[in-house]
């Protein structure tokens, strides 16, 4: 029987400049003025005032002045609703808690989400590092371990997609900017099966990191160990990534894979 041609269905132009709104919030910027809002979407003054007050009357809006805005309550329901029904998030809560009380350091849980490094969950350590990373932050994956660990076990045109618009500004003196270098450490993680980011991304934090899988053998997400670069010494790094690879397993067999 031959193919049936693929229908892509159009998107609602509103719906979608509504979300592009949406998203120009974060921890960082969780209040916005309108002008913030125009240059960030590039959409007319008109539009994204119009937007706004769809958004503000349907609660997903509020305003905190009469020219700023932020996130309204509605978004907030919906995130409690994703935290209950995200088999992810619920399953590695336990394991991750455990890490950080075994290790004294920081577990983080990322995802990969249009080609950026998204914290899905964290879970704080013993030690007084403030680790500067919140739950539903973004970060670029190439200088951090977790970032690779994503990057390397992912399809290689998203790969190739994310490596071509990598920053070519260095964090710090030790982020490796190099193509070349990178797609050396995303296939030395493929065959070891963790990464190590050295201060790549911050100077003083230290990172290893490994992947989960699901039922399927595919990857879910990459669950990384923080802490002040100073104590991850050789011997360190040893005892922490035999636990992080221990819970990672652990995780992933809890979301089917065998």
């Amino acid at each position: 029987m031959p193919k049936q041609p693929s229908i892509s269905v159009p998107q609602v132009d509103s719906v979608s400049k509504a979300l592009q709104i949406l998203d120009c919030f974060t921890s960082r910027t969780a209040e916005l003025p309108l002008k913030e809002l125009c240059l960030q979407t590039g959409l007319y003054k008109s539009r994204v005032h119009r937007l706004c007050a769809t958004l503000l009357k349907a609660g997903y809006l509020v305003r905190s002045s009469r020219t700023n805005y932020c996130l309204g309550p509605k978004v907030l329901a919906l995130g409690k609703t994703y935290e209950k029904t995200n088999s992810l998030r619920s399953v590695a809560s336990f394991h991750m808690k455990q890490l950080s009380e075994e290790t004294g350091e920081s577990t983080v849980l990322y995802l990969l989400d249009n080609y950026k490094c998204m914290c899905l969950a964290r879970e704080m350590g013993a030690s007084r590092l403030i680790f500067s990373i919140n739950e539903g932050d973004y970060s670029e994956p190439t200088p951090t371990a977790a970032g690779r660990v994503l990057l390397a076990f992912s399809d290689s045109a998203i790969v190739d997609r994310i490596l071509a618009t990598a920053p070519k500004t260095p964090f710090t003196s030790r982020t490796k900017t190099k193509i070349e270098d990178i797609k050396k450490d995303l296939q030395q993680i493929r065959k070891q099966g963790y990464g190590i980011d050295d201060q790549e991304l911050e100077d003083g934090i230290a990172a290893i990191a490994a992947p989960i899988f699901d039922y399927e053998n595919k990857l879910s997400a990459a669950l990384a160990v923080a802490g002040p670069a100073y104590r991850f010494t050789l011997d360190y790094q040893k005892n922490i990534l035999t636990k992080l690879l221990h819970t990672a397993e652990k995780i992933s067999h809890l979301l089917g894979n065998v």
